[in-house]
């Protein structure tokens, strides 16, 4: 059975999972760029009979799935992955797994992003490398408002830190009954008085149809001109061009973002060339711990397969 682990960026898979324990019965190869795009991948994966990928960075639609057809399994990080087109798998009796995750990684990290922008981190730290010192002022967070979109996990947890820094919580979503967010201590706002009111507005919802594009540039000219958006959840969830627009005008202060339209993000993207944008390489779930859970799992799902059995089985 020929075996294609992809996405290992970091060249780490081979790492966290002891992988010699099924060479006997597996020919494995493993990827550490990502694909040009979906022919690139198509030409490269032709011959594998399962893929073990991570969650939401090589597309696994429908194209790739036909052309593949020696493609029987499928092992993915999380037990969601939306870069899988499920229905053509179920179609083609390709079996799909995943596997555990940690539930904390994405949170703690928007608040590396919140507290970037507040204290100035990405200048202060390429100034001090040049020899400077002290060459911009902070902002506290003590008293500040934090507006989340979305509070389910990570928005509660989210909402939870920022407690800890004594800043007041309101929050939105489409869905948010007004009972939930007084159990959790937080104000259910309107979506419009939350842009307006919130000195952070930090996002953590699902990417979907109804919340694709959910912010656009009317939206952020609604927010302070001294506020600072945090993406960690999809970057699809706010109009990428709008959000340019925005920061080239100083609309808001800053934006912090560990998501993109379009992953990796290109190298001559204008966000990369934003002084007020504080950008990360989709780091949400990259943990040693994460790591170590999700491949010693995807390990697992696969020796359970070659035994002729499922275990955490999406479908």
């Amino acid at each position: 059975m020929k075996i294609a682990i992809l996405d290992d960026y970091q060249q780490v898979a081979e790492h966290f999972a002891d992988w010699q324990k099924v060479k006997d019965r597996c020919e494995l190869k493993v990827f550490n760029e990502p694909f040009d795009d979906e022919d690139h991948a198509i030409e490269n994966l032709l011959d594998f009979d399962a893929l073990i990928i991570m969650r939401e960075r090589t597309p696994i639609a429908t194209k790739l799935l036909n052309a593949c057809s020696k493609l029987k399994l499928i092992i993915t990080s999380g037990m969601r992955n939306k870069s899988i087109d499920l229905e053509t798998c179920k179609q083609k009796n390709i079996t799909v797994c995943g596997t555990d995750m940690h539930p904390n990684p994405t949170a703690e990290l928007t608040w590396a992003l919140i507290l970037g922008l507040a204290r100035n981190i990405r200048e202060e730290t390429e100034n001090m490398y040049q020899g400077y010192w002290q060459t911009t002022v902070g902002t506290e967070l003590k008293g500040k408002t934090l507006g989340v979109i979305g509070l389910g996990k990570q928005g509660t947890q989210v909402t939870n830190i920022a407690k800890a820094f004594g800043m007041e919580v309101i929050a939105w979503s489409e869905n948010l009954k007004i009972a939930d967010a007084q159990a959790k201590g937080v104000l259910a706002v309107a979506k419009e008085d939350l842009l307006a009111r919130a000195d952070v507005v930090s996002i953590h919802l699902v990417l979907s149809e109804r919340t694709k594009n959910l912010i656009k540039y009317d939206d952020l000219c609604m927010m302070k001109e001294d506020a600072y958006l945090i993406n960690t959840s999809r970057g699809e969830i706010v109009n990428e061009e709008d959000l340019v627009r925005a920061l080239e005008e100083n609309k808001i202060a800053g934006a912090g973002l560990d998501v993109y339209s379009e992953e990796p993000l290109p190298a001559n993207h204008k966000l990369r060339f934003m002084p007020n944008a504080l950008l990360l390489p989709h780091l949400g779930y990259v943990t040693k711990e994460n790591y170590s859970l999700m491949y010693e799992q995807m390990l697992e799902n696969l020796e359970k397969y070659l035994d002729g059995d499922t275990i955490r089985k999406i479908q």
